[in-house]
């Protein structure tokens, strides 16, 4: 299974699922993300998947532009408020709604807002793995 996590930024939301997916899902899968306007990780989310045992800190943001759709076999969209990056209409999709985490005005409040997400992000592909029968 080749699954491939969308968003905008490619710097929180998509990373924190990337680092997730292949905790959860192992070498059942192979797992990419990226944005239709990377930038660069977010050092909250670097922090937030400290906290449980994963490390994203050499992630980087990459392009959809630099992802070959045509091997991959789900994307999963991550966007909620914002346009998420469009991807070719014979490529199986699915669209899970994440606030964007980088709101607030304190550090813990932005910390909250990034916990919020990742463990969100961490039920939704439990979740799906669940049913798809692809528990690492």
């Amino acid at each position: 299974m080749n699954l491939l996590f969308l968003c905008l930024a490619n710097s929180a939301r998509s990373q924190m699922a990337e680092g997730l997916a292949r905790k959860i899902l192992g070498p059942k899968a192979h797992v990419q993300s990226a944005g239709s306007s990377p930038s660069s990780v977010n050092r909250f989310a670097i922090r937030v998947m400290s906290e449980i045992g994963i490390d994203i800190s050499t992630h980087r943001s990459k392009s959809v532009h630099d992802i070959d759709l045509a091997e991959i076999d789900l994307v999963i969209t991550l966007c909620a408020e914002e346009v998420c990056p469009r991807v070719p209409a014979r490529v199986k999709k699915l669209h899970w709604p994440i606030a964007d985490p980088v709101r607030g005005f304190s550090e813990e409040s932005i910390l909250a807002g990034f916990r919020a997400a990742r463990d969100e992000i961490q039920g939704l592909i439990e979740k799906w793995a669940l049913a798809n029968h692809c528990l690492n």
